[in-house]
């Protein structure tokens, strides 16, 4: 009998466990960014626990003491936990011996962020991809999720699909599945080189719009190329590659793109799922990098917005993107004091729709030169 799991929306309780290995980690930051994440793919968050692992447990990750801090805690919790957000990746025999420790279902941060992908994903193009990234990551954990005594249940975090498709849970469909979804999103990425050589014969220059998740591109490109696309005050809002022309005056023309936000340690399953996406980035003739400004809380290596860029630079020279970038530090009407620039960085408010005049100056003299 095929087991199948609907995409069914209901609100779960969640206790969040941030775990930092390493000794630069920043442990209130992670903690911050899960419980972020987890109110994004809709989890009532009633405990937050953290840890620094200096003795790593391989069947566990998380040590002894604290599962039985965390087993206490949700045994006397007022409200039921239906889940455990572990922010670290977990093998599949590592998840199910911290669900058959504490009772309840967990989930790692890759089945997370996967989990509020498929919630956002509204392309054709999107929902293949995150199938593809929800597939490559079940198939090796497929006997830990269905030997956790039924925690997973027929619905919530880790077991939505995109769209309305349910999850399957059979090796050979999910293999034969996964084959079918390659095939399809390689020819979507045929179609998408076919319309990029287009753009390249119009000689139009190609900008991408890329920064750390919820850092307001998406509300930039609205600004810049006078558009309504959605676009929310939280992770991940589009997931969708947008592209739009954008006028740059004296009868000139760019093509602006919004991709998918970037976040720290972003899952492989995602990166190679959404390359077609960030191929954008590594196509453009110039990027805007736009960063949150308005995120000053220290860290241990420095300032949180300095963090988010580091992140985002890693990925783009990763990716072997252009290192033609203009750095757009967006919310700057949420600024307490006026800060010193850079000659390639603007200060914008997408809110206020200020220094929007001074970025489309610089984008200019950009391809002026």
């Amino acid at each position: 009998m095929k087991k199948t799991y609907s995409t069914q929306i209901i609100q779960e309780n969640a206790v969040v466990i941030a775990v930092a290995t390493k000794k630069t980690d920043d442990i209130a930051r992670k903690l911050s960014e899960i419980t972020r994440l987890c109110e994004t793919a809709n989890l009532n968050v009633v405990g937050k626990f953290s840890q620094i692992i200096k003795d790593f447990n391989k069947s566990t990750v998380i040590g002894k003491g604290k599962l039985d801090e965390v087993y206490d805690f949700i045994t006397f919790c007022p409200e039921e936990v239906d889940v455990v957000i572990v922010d670290y990746p977990l093998t599949g025999s590592q998840a199910k011996n911290i669900s058959d420790f504490l009772n309840v279902k967990v989930v790692d941060r890759i089945g997370l962020i996967i989990d509020i992908f498929a919630q956002g994903a509204k392309s054709k193009e999107a929902l293949l991809q995150v199938k593809l990234a929800q597939d490559s990551y079940i198939l090796p954990r497929l006997s830990q999720i269905s030997g956790t005594s039924g925690r997973f249940g027929g619905a919530g975090v880790g077991m939505r699909g995109p769209g309305e498709s349910k999850l399957e849970l059979n090796r050979r469909i999910l293999e034969k599945e996964m084959d079918s979804l390659k095939k399809q999103i390689a020819k979507i990425k045929e179609q998408r080189e076919f319309n990029r050589r287009s753009r390249n014969k119009s000689a139009l220059p190609k900008i991408a719009l890329v920064g750390y998740t919820n850092a307001g591109k998406s509300s930039l490109l609205n600004v810049l190329a006078k558009e309504k696309i959605y676009a929310d005050d939280k992770y991940f809002a589009t997931l969708d590659t947008t592209s739009r022309k954008l006028y740059l005056g004296d009868g000139k023309y760019a093509v602006i793109t919004d991709t998918v936000g970037f976040i720290s340690d972003l899952p492989t399953v995602l990166i190679e799922a959404f390359s077609s996406t960030l191929e954008e980035a590594v196509d453009a003739d110039l990027i805007l990098h736009v960063v949150d400004r308005s995120l000053t809380s220290k860290t241990d290596k420095g300032i949180e917005f300095e963090d988010n860029m580091k992140v985002t630079n890693d990925l783009l020279d990763e990716l072997g993107a252009t290192e033609n970038r203009i750095v757009v530090f967006n919310k700057c009407d949420l600024l307490k004091k006026p800060i010193e620039i850079k000659e390639n960085e603007v200060l914008v408010s997408t809110k206020e729709k200020t220094g929007i005049d001074n970025l489309l100056a610089k984008i200019r003299a950009n391809f002026e030169k």
